[in-house]
């Protein structure tokens, strides 16, 4: 099993930024692909950002590029997702995921790709 635990949500005014924090247990090794989704109120749960722990090579949307980036430290096996220039519709619950089998590291960064889910935690934004 794979136990992932979110942190570093909160409440900013629009133009401000956020780093989210992903601290990663259980079966690390296998867990070689990690990602961020965010699920707003009424909205479908979507890819923000995967990485690939074997290289550190990351995977954005093309909806996502520019205002996240994700990163990692193997060595306290934790995931981060950097967040600037946050605008409302930023607003939502972002969740860590993990796939072991690494097919979740592409592109489209899916949620049907990732076993092992996070709580969430809630980043809102203030206009």
């Amino acid at each position: 099993l794979v136990q992932l635990v979110e942190s570093g949500g909160g409440s900013v005014q629009a133009g401000g930024s956020l780093r989210l924090s992903c601290a990663v247990s259980g079966r690390t090794r296998s867990a070689n692909c990690r990602a961020w989704f965010r699920q707003a109120p009424g909205k479908e749960r979507e890819g923000v950002a995967a990485i690939y722990t074997g290289n550190g090579r990351t995977y954005v949307p093309r909806s996502m590029k520019g205002r996240f980036t994700i990163s990692q430290d193997n060595a306290i096996n934790t995931v981060y997702l950097q967040m600037n220039s946050l605008q409302p519709e930023d607003t939502a619950m972002y969740y860590c995921a993990a796939d072991e089998g690494g097919e979740g590291c592409r592109p489209e960064v899916v949620a049907s790709d990732f076993g092992y889910w996070g709580q969430g935690t809630q980043v809102t934004v203030s206009s």
